[in-house]
C-alpha cells in the first residue's frame, strides 16, 4: 500500500530532522512503510495515531536508536546513525530512564555530564529545568520518593538541559494531572517561540489541537498532515477525533478497493472534503485518550500559531 507523499515543510523554513521514505522491519513485521516527514524550526510537530500504529518508531529513528531498513534519516544535516547531532537533541522516552536511588540534582548532573556540560554551565542550568517543570523544591529528594508524575517532570527536565535545539518527546504528560499538563504545555511553546523543533507523540486530541502540525498515523502510515484546523476542514468534521476517524475511513476503504488496491490518496487542498463514514461509531474507540471539550487545556490552542 502506497500512500501519496507529503510536502512535510514548507521549502522557506528551516528543517531540523527529516525522514524520508522509510521503512522499518523487524524481522518479517513491516512497522514504518514509507514514512515522509520533516521537523521545521520554531514549530511543535505532534504525532497522533493509536498505540501500536508506528509513532515510537518513528521517534527512535529520530533520535538515532534504531536504523531504517531503507529510507533516509537526517538530523541537523547529518545523516544516521546521528554520532554528533545526538548532542544537539533532548530526548524524553516513554519510559523513565532515571536512577531512583540518586537525587533529582544528581540525576541532572549525571546526565548532564553525558551532555559534556560543565559544572558551572550545570550549575546554572540545574536550577532553571527544574523551576520549568516545578520541581525547584524537590532537588534533593531521592528519586525513589518521587511520584509518578514527577518522575515524568524529572524526565522532561533532563531533556531540557542542555537547551537542545530539537526536542523530541514520546507521551511526555502521561500520568500528570491536569494543571502540570497545561504548564508543560505552556513550556513546550515558549521553546518553540524560540526557535526549538519539537516532535510530541500523542493520543489526547486536546494536546494535539494545540500543535502547529499534525501527522496522523496509522499501522506505520501517514495517513494525513496538516494544522488542525486544515485537518478538520479537509474532512469536513467537527473536532480531531471525528477527523481521524474519517481518514482511517478512507485508508480502510483505499484497501479495499477494487480499482487500485494498493494506493491511497490523501488531497492536501483544504477546500476540498474527504469521504466520511456513512456511520460513524456513537462512541469513540477506546484506544484514544480524549479530554472533555471544555478542558482547561483546549485555552491553550488560542496560544498556538
Amino acid at each position: 500500500m502506497a500512500l501519496q507523499q507529503y510536502d512535510a515543510a514548507p521549502t522557506d523554513e528551516v528543517v531540523l530532522a527529516r525522514i524520508e521514505q522509510v521503512y522499518k522491519r523487524f524481522g518479517k513485521q513491516e512497522v514504518l512503510k514509507g514514512i515522509d516527514l520533516a521537523l521545521p524550526a520554531g514549530r511543535i510537530t505532534g504525532l497522533l495515531g493509536p498505540s501500536g500504529c508506528g509513532k515510537t518508531t518513528i521517534v527512535n529513528m529520530i533520535v538515532g536508536t534504531y536504523a531504517p531498513t531503507s529510507g533516509i534519516v537526517t538530523v541537523m544535516d547529518e545523516p544516521a546513525p546521528l554520532k554528533s547531532s545526538r548532542a544537539k537533541m533532548g530526548f524524553m522516552p516513554q519510559s523513565e530512564a532515571l536512577y531512583n536511588d540518586l537525587t533529582a540534582n544528581e540525576n541532572l548532573r549525571f546526565f548532564g555530564s553525558l551532555y559534556g556540560m560543565s559544572r558551572r554551565q550545570l550549575d546554572e542550568a540545574i536550577p532553571c529545568v527544574l523551576a520549568q517543570v516545578r520541581l525547584e523544591d524537590e532537588g534533593r529528594k531521592v528519586v525513589s520518593a518521587f511520584s509518578g508524575g514527577m518522575k515524568r517532570r524529572l524526565s522532561l527536565a533532563i531533556a531540557l538541559l542542555h537547551s537542545p535545539q530539537l526536542l523530541v518527546l514520546d507521551e511526555p504528560t502521561v500520568g500528570l494531572d491536569p494543571k502540570h499538563r497545561i504548564e508543560l504545555w505552556k513550556t513546550f511553546r515558549k521553546l518553540a517561540e524560540t526557535g526549538s523543533a519539537l516532535l510530541i507523540t500523542t493520543h489526547v486530541m486536546d494536546e494535539a489541537a494545540c500543535c502547529d502540525t499534525i501527522i496522523m498515523v496509522q499501522d506505520g502510515c501517514i495517513i494525513a498532515q496538516g494544522s488542525p484546523e486544515e485537518l478538520i476542514a479537509q474532512t469536513g468534521t467537527d473536532n480531531l477525533e471525528d477527523a481521524f476517524l474519517s481518514y482511517e475511513g478512507i485508508l480502510q476503504e483505499g484497501e479495499g478497493s477494487e480499482e487500485d488496491p494498493d494506493t491511497i490518496s490523501i488531497s492536501s487542498d483544504t477546500t476540498s472534503s474527504a469521504k466520511t463514514p456513512s456511520t460513524p461509531p456513537a462512541i469513540l474507540p477506546s484506544r484514544f485518550t480524549s479530554l472533555k471539550e471544555h478542558s482547561p487545556i483546549s485555552k491553550l490552542r488560542k496560544g498556538r500559531r
